[in-house]
Parts: C-alpha cells; sequence; structure tokens
C-alpha cells in the first residue's frame, strides 16, 4: 500500500518538474533568446514604433511569463485532479 502511494507521489513530482522544465525553458528562450540573442534579426520588425527584438527584452518577456504563469497553474490544477491532490 506504501509503495503504491510513494509512486503516486514520484510519478506526480516526476511530471511536475517536466511541466516546469519546459515552461522555463520556453521563457528562457523568449527572454534570453528574444531579447539578446536574436534581437538583430528581431529589430527588422515592428510593433508599433518600437523595434521587436526591444519589444522582446523590455516588455514581451514578461507578458510570456505572466501566460506562462496561467499554463502552469492550468497544468497544475489537470495534474492535481488526475493524482487525486486536489485540495478544496
Amino acid at each position: 500500500m506504501s509503495n503504491d502511494k510513494d509512486d503516486l507521489k514520484q510519478r506526480y513530482w516526476r511530471t511536475n518538474i517536466r511541466y516546469l522544465a519546459i515552461l522555463l525553458s520556453i521563457w528562457f528562450i523568449v527572454s534570453y533568446g528574444c531579447g539578446i540573442l536574436f534581437v538583430d534579426q528581431l529589430n527588422q520588425y515592428r510593433i508599433g514604433q518600437a523595434k521587436l527584438g526591444f519589444w522582446f527584452a523590455q516588455q514581451g518577456s514578461i507578458y510570456v511569463f505572466v501566460i506562462l504563469i496561467a499554463v502552469y497553474v492550468f497544468l497544475m490544477n489537470r495534474l492535481d485532479r488526475k493524482f487525486g491532490f486536489r485540495e478544496d
């Protein structure tokens, strides 16, 4: 019985860590990649009056981070229901 519960907890945390790794990788790519590495290529395009690379460095990565937080909340609520760890 205890073994099944430990296995369930391990699968839960393994999935949670996978979600975190994927979402933080996306944020890293957007913030570091778009804001620093690919800024020259992105600056060929504009959002309003701002060059796209500059926009990602100043605002875009923050917007992406907020969206990723919402995605993480959605994924964790679904994971909690799946594994029966939901708090009411």
